[in-house]
């Protein structure tokens, strides 16, 4: 799977942060001293739960919809056709089809978007409507087809009553989870808006007149302090500078960064986005002042404001779904198959050295959050190093007989599959590393420019890095650089097939203990 204490990392700098390795980046100003004022922290605080994301449960709905009315379908035809079975395709075909169908036309009458289904009449007119020409085209198809006479009126009939009821039920639903939801303010797009002044007004309140926005702006970050930038701009608050932005970015869950800097002020535009790509956030351009006009495809749109594409949050909505349940089979799998194997290490592990078996270190998590993984002891108990103050090294007498064997088989990472079960690991990803790691008396994020932007996914059991060799002991700059780089080319290239490649891969990569110990 991947090695102990701070020997890991993985990806690929971005253009912004051409440093790497200097020590010198932009990000210093962020460190982990910088303390937030009252009002930010109250402000992160009330920002501190997880909002829904819109475009996902837009997606749910249509999937509940979709299911529901197929479910109907083939309830209908096996309870009054005995003789028609789920596998014929005759029934089924016309099940999938319509219910392919509504969907569709209820996407094209605009019945999945939030100001449609914030109001119960809107969207089961909508719902309805859709359903109702669905079912009309398929009577059209049956009939130029000359296959109508083929199939059941009573089924045809009894569904789209029993859609027509399901609708009504299911949008009725829909209707109170919505309103609730916006009520909390949990369905919305959390922006904080990036310099302050005129410009930053004017954009608050553009956003503020576009028609069933879902935009939900959380503060003011300027590091300008003078008339440039007052404490309050269209009635939102100045929080803080933007290294305390950061921090901020780190406690609450913000979904959006909008810079409303004028393209024209290249250069800090640029010191801007070097010190703010470390977040898993979508950051923006505001173009709706800019006089340079590109394409307009290569905007992308809130209502009719444009905005230039800068970064995107990796591995959102669907995709973080689909790697979760990745996550979860595989995880699954694994422990039932290495059970055996971690019930006689553990075994093992207790006859060799007193102590408890598994040993927990603090290390980051996604986002900077401080995680505890586990792994089976490799050290005797009372020379652990919870702290990693010290590297582990070749022939390192804290190192159990046990401990060795199982670090150079990467044995000792197996515990951590608890760890993605919890959801604090993904089983691919960029290696966690300890809290203090570091090299030559420097911590790891003052060797790498950039270094925190690893943090923007999932911390993994195994990585890009170690099956392309960068596992083991941390003792130079350009091993932690290189696994940085590593790190980041996986993030900015990540993909469900480049798990998959990287899991399967692994197990052979294993062999080649040189640099395991």
């Amino acid at each position: 799977m991947a090695v102990d204490h701070p020997k890991e990392a993985d990806g690929n700098l971005a253009a912004v942060s051409p440093d790497v390795g200097s020590g010198k980046s932009a990000e210093k100003s962020s460190k982990r001293s910088v303390e937030l004022n009252d009002l930010a922290k109250q402000v992160a605080e009330l920002f501190s739960a997880d909002a829904l994301s819109p475009s996902l449960t837009k997606g749910l709905v249509r999937i509940g919809e979709f299911v529901g009315l197929l479910a109907i379908a083939f309830v209908i035809f096996t309870s009054y056709l005995p003789d028609v079975r789920v596998t014929d395709l005759q029934y089924s075909g016309a099940a999938f089809l319509g219910s392919i169908l509504s969907v569709c036309i209820i996407q094209a009458l605009d019945g999945y978007q939030i100001p449609s289904l914030r109001s119960y009449l809107n969207q089961v007119s909508k719902a309805v409507t859709g359903f109702t020409i669905a079912m009309l085209i398929l009577i059209v198809i049956g009939f130029f087809s000359k296959i109508s006479i083929e199939y059941s009126r009573l089924w045809f009939g009894s569904w789209y009553v029993a859609g027509v009821a399901f609708l009504m039920i299911y949008r009725g639903a829909v209707a109170l989870y919505f309103r609730h939801a916006i009520a909390y303010g949990r369905l919305e797009r959390r922006a904080v808006i990036v310099g302050g002044g005129e410009p930053a007004a004017e954009l608050i309140r553009s956003l503020e007149t576009q028609p069933d926005g879902d935009i939900r702006i959380c503060g003011i970050f300027d590091d300008r302090d003078d008339e440039r930038s007052p404490a309050l701009v269209a009635g939102y608050p100045k929080l803080g500078t933007i290294p305390e932005l950061v921090e901020f970015g780190r406690m609450a869950r913000i979904d959006m960064l909008i810079v409303s800097l004028p393209l024209s002020a290249e250069n800090r535009v640029l010191q801007l986005l070097k010190r703010l790509w470390v977040l898993p956030v979508d950051i923006r351009l505001s173009a709706h002042t800019n006089k340079l006009r590109f394409r307009p495809r290569s905007y992308s749109y809130e209502g009719a404001l444009p905005f230039l594409d800068v970064f995107d949050k990796p591995i959102a909505d669907w995709d973080a779904i689909m790697k979760r349940a990745f996550d979860l089979f595989f995880s699954v799998v694994a422990i039932i198959l290495l059970f055996p194997l971690m019930v006689a290490t553990a075994i093992a592990i207790r006859l060799e050295s007193k102590g408890p078996v598994i040993f927990r270190q603090k290390r980051y998590g996604f986002n900077n959050e401080v995680i505890e993984v586990l792994k089976f002891r490799s050290m005797y108990a009372d020379k652990a190093d919870p702290n990693a103050k010290q590297v582990v090294t070749k022939n390192d007498p804290r190192v159990t007989r046990v401990g060795g064997i199982i670090r150079k088989t990467s044995i000792d990472e197996l515990p951590q599959l608890f760890n993605v079960l919890k959801g604090e690991l993904s089983l691919v990803g960029p290696r966690p590393h300890a809290v203090n790691a570091h090299t030559a008396n420097r911590l790891w994020d003052e060797v790498v420019d950039g270094y925190f932007a690893r943090h923007k996914v999932k911390p993994g059991v195994t990585g890009w890095a170690q099956i392309n060799g960068w596992r083991g002991e941390v003792d130079t700059n350009e091993k932690i650089m290189q696994r940085v780089n590593h790190d980041l080319y996986y993030i900015e290239n990540w993909s469900l097939l480049f798990d998959l490649y990287i899991l399967s891969i692994t197990p052979f990569k294993l062999l080649n203990t040189e640099n395991a110990y």
